[in-house]
Parts: C-alpha cells; sequence; structure tokens
C-alpha cells in the first residue's frame, strides 16, 4: 500500500455559491463537528475510474473542512488485478466462480496490504479490491471501518458475493449508491450515499465554448457537425458496440452526425485494452468513429471540452454503480440518453433532463429526437443541470464524509 500524494488545495468556501447559504452554513456546521478526526480512504487505484476521481477532489475539502484525510492505494501483482475483473463482473451478474488458487491470491494481497495500514479514526475501504483489510488489519478496533461499494449488486453471482460477504460484515457499516443495490442478506448498518462530481475540477470547470470547440478540433473532430459522445472505460458493460450499432442507425437519418468515444486504461482494468480493441475492430474503419483513450492524451481538460462540444452525451450501460459521466454532462448543459440500469435512473428524470433507454434503438431514437429539436435540448439541458445541483455535486459527498467522521470515530475510540 502506498500514499497517494495530495498537492491541490481547495476551499469549501468557494463552493457557497454554488450551492447555496443554506446548504454551506450546514457544511460548516458539519466540520465542526468533525475537526481533529483522522480519515483514511483505500481503493484500487489512483488515475482511471469514479472512485479516483471522486478521491482527488474529496480529500482536499476534507481537509480544509480540518479532517486530517489521506488517501492510500492497494499494492498488488497484476494477477490480482484479474482476479478483481473477474468479481467484479461477477458481482454484475456474470456466473463465472473463483478458483482456490485465486482466492488465496485475493486473500493474499489484503494480508500484505494491511500490514501496511496507518493509523486513522476512520478507514473507507472501496469496492472489492479492499474489503479484507479490516480483516487483516493488526488492530481493527482502534478505528471505525466502512465499506463503500460502488456496485450495482442486484443480480450478483452468489458464490462469489458469499466469498465475499463476511469480509463486508466486518465492518462498521457499508455506503451503497442505491437501496436496491444492498444485498438483503447483509446484517449491519447500511447508509445511502450517491457518488458526487466536483464543478471545480479540471474536468468540470467552466469553459468557454470556442475554448471547447477548438480543443475538439485538435483532434480532427469538426465541432461544426452534430456529435454524439460516450465517456466511459471500454468495457462490456458500457456496451460500446451497441453504442455503434445506435450511432449507425442515427447516421442513415442524419449523415453529418460523429460518434467519439473516450475511456482511461486504468490500472486496474486488465480488459480494457482487448475490449478497445474489438470496438475499434467493430467501428470498421468509420472516419466519424474515433476512439480516443488517455493515452492520446484525452485528459480532464479534454474530456471538458468534448463534453460541452458536444450535441448529445450517451451512456449506453448495461450494469451501472453510478456512472459520473452522467452528471458530467447534465452540470454542463447536455442532454443525456443513458441505459434505464443502476445508479443512472437517479440521475436522468426519464423525458425531463434526457432520456432512459433499454436497446440501441430505443438509444438511437431519442438522440434523433434531441438531434432534431434544439428546443428540447434547451429545455432537458437546464432541468438536468439543477437536478445535479441539488443532489450530484461533491458538497453533499463532503457533507456525508463529515457526518461519517464525526459518529464513526467515536465508535472506534471506544473498541
Amino acid at each position: 500500500m502506498h500514499a497517494v500524494p495530495i498537492t491541490a488545495k481547495k476551499s469549501i468556501a468557494d463552493y457557497a455559491e454554488v450551492i447555496g447559504e443554506k446548504h454551506y452554513e450546514e457544511l460548516r456546521t458539519l466540520a465542526k463537528a468533525a475537526k481533529g478526526r483522522s480519515m483514511l480512504h483505500v481503493n484500487a487505484t489512483a488515475y482511471g475510474g469514479g472512485v479516483a476521481e471522486i478521491l482527488q477532489n474529496l480529500v482536499p475539502l476534507l481537509r480544509d473542512a480540518g479532517v486530517d484525510a489521506h488517501w492510500a492505494v492497494l499494492d498488488a501483482p497484476p494477477a490480482f488485478y484479474d482476479i478483481t475483473k473477474k468479481i467484479h463482473n461477477a458481482l454484475q451478474g456474470m456466473k463465472l466462480d473463483l478458483s482456490e488458487a485465486e482466492k488465496k491470491l485475493f486473500l493474499d494481497v489484503g494480508r500484505e496490504n494491511a500490514a501496511q495500514l496507518t493509523d486513522a479514526d476512520v478507514v473507507l475501504a472501496h469496492d472489492p479490491q479492499a474489503v479484507a483489510l479490516h480483516h487483516f488489519a493488526k488492530d481493527p478496533g482502534r478505528a471505525g471501518w466502512v465499506w463503500r461499494c460502488h456496485i450495482d449488486l442486484t443480480t450478483a453471482h452468489q458464490p462469489v458475493w458469499s466469498f465475499l460477504k463476511p469480509f463486508v460484515q466486518e465492518h462498521d457499516a457499508s455506503i451503497w449508491t442505491m437501496p436496491q443495490f444492498v444485498r438483503p442478506d447483509l446484517k449491519q448498518k447500511v447508509l445511502i450515499q450517491a457518488p458526487t462530481i466536483d464543478p471545480f475540477s479540471e474536468k468540470n470547470r467552466d469553459m468557454p465554448i470556442e475554448e471547447a470547440r477548438e480543443i475538439v478540433r485538435r483532434f480532427d473532430v469538426d465541432p461544426g457537425r452534430p456529435i454524439l459522445l460516450q465517456v466511459s472505460r471500454f468495457d462490456p458493460w458500457k456496451d460500446p458496440l451497441g453504442v455503434i450499432d445506435a450511432y449507425r442507425i442515427v447516421k442513415k437519418e442524419v449523415p453529418g452526425v460523429q460518434l467519439v468515444m473516450i475511456g482511461s486504461l486504468a490500472d486496474d482494468d486488465p480488459e480494457g485494452q482487448e475490449y478497445f480493441d474489438r470496438t475499434k475492430k467493430h467501428a470498421g474503419g468509420d472516419k466519424d468513429v474515433f476512439l480516443f483513450t488517455n493515452l492520446d492524451g484525452v485528459k480532464d481538460r479534454e474530456v471538458n471540452a468534448f463534453q460541452r462540444a458536444s450535441t448529445v452525451v450517451v451512456q449506453k450501460s448495461l450494469r451501472e454503480g453510478f456512472g459520473l459521466v452522467v452528471a458530467e454532462g447534465l452540470w454542463k448543459g447536455i442532454p443525456v440518453v443513458a441505459g434505464k440500469v443502476g445508479g443512472i435512473v437517479i440521475q436522468i428524470q426519464d423525458g425531463v433532463s434526457g432520456y432512459l433507454v433499454s436497446s440501441p434503438e430505443e438509444c438511437a431514437a431519442r438522440c434523433l429526437d434531441l438531434l432534431r429539436d434544439p428546443g428540447l435540448r434547451k429545455h432537458m439541458a437546464a432541468a438536468g443541470r439543477e437536478h445535479v445541483r441539488e443532489n450530484f455535486l461533491i458538497t453533499r459527498d463532503l457533507r456525508d464524509q463529515l457526518g461519517l467522521v464525526a459518529t464513526l470515530a467515536k465508535v472506534g475510540q471506544t473498541q
């Protein structure tokens, strides 16, 4: 396990104008109760994926609130991430089983990393990768422990869940995105907290539209023509092949449309390159289909630009814990067409701020509705931005975390 350097400094006061005086004062009150406590977040990777994105913005805000907050990532061999990707897929419904050797390596990594844990009043372990840390911690009673599940477990493959469940239940509480995700056989304190985006991060901060369009031009995409955009890992659950199928239907009606797909190749996602290659093959050399990754220089600023320059944001997931990119698109005033699954359904008010769909054909039809009607796009954009302001900005996540530190730290100190 090694610490992630946090160099960014953030001030809660900067968010007052965005969230309003009432919510700002609530944060100030919670900060007083949590001040002086310590907190450690542990996850699998410092780059790529929603958890890392949240933590790089949340930890500096916790520090500004007076919490001694830190972030660490696991040290593990590549084989560990092959196993955790298999676990991830099994928890989302694939019938994949773990061998005894795979279970042993998974637990060995947990034991080795637990030996490097630093003292904290509250430890928050993210997702299956970090679930066994509490079990192997030298003195787990000194801290309040929470497991955060960012995955939709409604169709979890039972043998894999049965392997993980004892480790989950050793925690003082678990956090889930939606009540529907919580396993019915789980007996512990459960908290419901949806993920959030930071309006002042590099990916979400305001950017003049001309600047956004200029960045898009550098990648040979024409901002003067309609753009459909999906930003997500190249992963079967994000259905990039289905997105291309939907685009092809749209293109028959709107010949000038372009499709841009952007995904980071993350350290903990060994399938990423393989599925990128499958997606590229499925595109079949179409010059209006653009596939980009962080290796092409498409990072947070560039994603921001593409989202602002797009006509419609697509997120055609088949399974989704939350999907931060949905909130990102809505916050930037772009209507979103997305899969009717997981945490997406609490972000999009169907027919109000975007559309929820269940097939490439539905996705294409709703994209066509939006491409043909600028007034509809504008109306949905306004509704979507306000919904995100009220529910999915990082200040709401900060509020939940401060409450967690103030309460669970006391539990840890009395054990």
